[in-house]
C-alpha cells in the first residue's frame, strides 16, 4: 500500500503523479524517533477544540502535503497554546535544578534560551509569536506575573527574563544561510519534523476538515504501519488558504491524552508592527553576552536520526522509519549506580526504571509515553519512540 492512502481509486497517470509527489516529499523522510526527542526537548502543545467542520473542496493527501511544502507565510502574529504530557514523574525541585544547571552550562543567565527549555517539557504554556520575514521573529512565554521573550532582529538575538530582569544577547546564524520565517515552537515546526517520517512505513490520509483559530482547515492524519512504535497517530490541521499548519497533535499508541498538542488560538497574517521586534535592555538589567566560541542555535531541533546520532560520539541508527533507534556506547561499565552505591540519586533512578535482561545481559529501561531508552549494564544506550520490547530486541540483536 502506498504511503498516501485515499478512498478514491487511482489510474496509471495518477499513480505516476503520486510517485512524483513522493519524490517531492523525499526531504521529509526521517526516523520519527527523533521527533519524540525533539518534542521532549522543545516542548509541545495541548489539544484545542475544533469549532465546526467547514465545507471545503476535496483534496488528496499528496496534494495536501505538497500544499504544506509550498507554504511560504512570511508574516504572522498570534497566540499558541502548548501542552506536553510525556507521563514524566513529579520531579519536585529537580526541574528547577535542571533549569539552573542549563543556565550554568550555557552562558550563566536565566535569560539564556537553553535555560528555558526544561519549562516546556511538561504542563501547559501560552506563547505569543510574531514573524516578519526570515530575519525578524519574536516568541514570548507568558508566565504567572512574568514573561520571557526571545527576539531575533537581523543579526541580533535577545532573550529577556522579566522575573529576574536578566538579558541574554547573542548573534544570529550566518545571514547567508536560509532561515525559516516562523518562530520556534509553532505547529509548522512540529509538522515539518513529522512529515520527514512519511515513507512506505506510513499511512497518510485526509481526515476531514476543521476550524482552528477562526480559520478553515484540512486535517492530515499520519499513522505508522509498523508495530513496535509508541506513536499512535499525528494529526495536522492545515490552513486551507495558506497551507500553513495551524494545529499539531501527537497521540500515543497506548491511548489517553495527547503527548503533545500545539495549536493557534488566535492568528493573523497581517504584517506585525515594526516595534514588535524592537528591544533595548531595561535599566538595571544584567546583560550576559553569548560566548563567542560556541555555535548556538537553540531554536533548531535535530533534523534526522543521523544528525541526532552525529551529536553523540560513536552513535548510529538502527532500523528505519517509526521504529528507528539511536544507539551509542557511553563506555561506562557496571550500569547505573543504584542502592547504597548510588546513594539517594541511585535509588531515585532505580525507582524510575524497569530492570530487563536478555542476550545482551542486563539493563534498565526508562520510559515516557513517547520516548523510551534502555541503558545496559555494559554502558550501551538504545533510545527511540519505540516500545520496551523493541529496545530489548534491538539490544539482543546488537550482541
Amino acid at each position: 500500500m502506498a504511503p498516501y492512502e485515499s478512498d478514491e481509486a487511482t489510474g496509471a497517470g495518477q499513480d505516476e503523479d503520486l510517485h512524483s509527489g513522493r519524490r517531492k516529499a523525499a526531504r521529509y523522510v526521517v526516523p520519527v524517533a527523533v521527533v519524540g526527542v525533539a518534542a521532549a526537548t522543545i516542548g509541545l502543545v495541548p489539544a484545542l477544540a475544533d469549532s465546526g467542520s467547514p465545507d471545503l473542496p476535496k483534496i488528496s493527501a499528496q496534494q495536501l502535503i505538497e500544499k504544506i511544502a509550498k507554504s511560504d507565510v512570511q508574516q504572522l502574529s498570534g497566540t499558541v497554546k502548548v501542552s506536553t504530557d510525556l507521563g514524566l514523574p513529579d520531579l519536585g525541585g529537580l526541574e528547577s535544578s535542571l533549569a539552573s544547571g542549563a543556565a550554568q552550562g550555557g552562558d550563566g543567565s536565566s535569560a539564556d534560551p537553553t535555560s528555558k527549555l526544561t519549562e516546556l517539557v511538561s504542563g501547559t504554556h501560552t506563547l505569543r509569536v510574531a514573524t516578519d520575514g526570515p530575519d525578524r521573529q519574536k516568541l514570548s512565554l507568558l508566565e504567572s506575573g512574568a514573561e520571557y521573550s526571545l527576539i531575533h532582529d537581523g543579526k541580533n538575538v535577545w532573550g529577556y527574563d522579566s522575573k529576574s530582569n536578566e538579558v541574554f544577547h547573542g548573534t544570529a546564524a550566518d545571514s547567508g544561510k536560509k532561515h525559516r520565517a516562523e518562530p520556534p515552537a509553532t505547529p509548522k515546526g512540529f509538522a515539518d519534523e513529522a512529515l520527514k517520517s512519511v515513507d512506505d512505513t506510513t499511512s497518510v490520509t485526509v481526515d476531514g476538515t476543521a476550524q482552528v483559530a477562526g480559520r478553515d482547515a484540512y486535517k492530515l492524519l499520519i499513522k505508522p504501519k509498523q508495530s513496535g512504535t509508541t506513536v499512535g497517530a499525528i494529526s495536522i490541521a492545515v490552513d486551507a488558504k495558506t497551507g500553513m499548519p495551524l494545529k499539531f497533535t501527537l497521540t500515543p499508541k497506548s491511548g489517553g491524552a495527547a503527548v503533545l498538542d500545539a495549536g493557534f488560538t488566535q492568528v493573523s497574517f497581517a504584517k506585525p508592527a515594526g516595534s514588535t521586534f524592537d528591544f533595548t535592555p531595561p535599566k538595571g538589567a544584567k546583560v550576559t553576552e553569548e560566548k563567542k566560541d560556541e555555535s548556538r542555535a537553540p531554536e533548531h531541533a535535530p533534523k534526522s536520526g543521523e544528525d541526532f546520532a552525529q551529536g553523540l560520539e560513536g552513535a548510529n541508527v538502527l532500523g528505519k522509519g517509526w521504529t528507528s533507534i539511536a544507539t551509542f556506547d557511553t563506555g561506562a561499565k557496571g550500569g547505573l549506580p543504584s542502592g547504597s552505591e548510588g546513594g539517594a540519586f541511585g535509588g531515585f533512578l532505580g525507582s524510575l526504571g524497569d530492570h530487563v535482561s536478555g542476550k545482551f545481559g542486563k539493563g534498565t529501561v526508562f520510559s515516557t509515553r513517547l520516548v523510551n531508552a534502555l541503558i545496559t549494564d555494559d554502558g550501551k544506550v538504545y533510545a527511540g519512540a519505540v516500545t520496551k520490547d523493541t529496545l530489548v530486541k534491538a539490544a539482543n540483536e546488537g550482541k
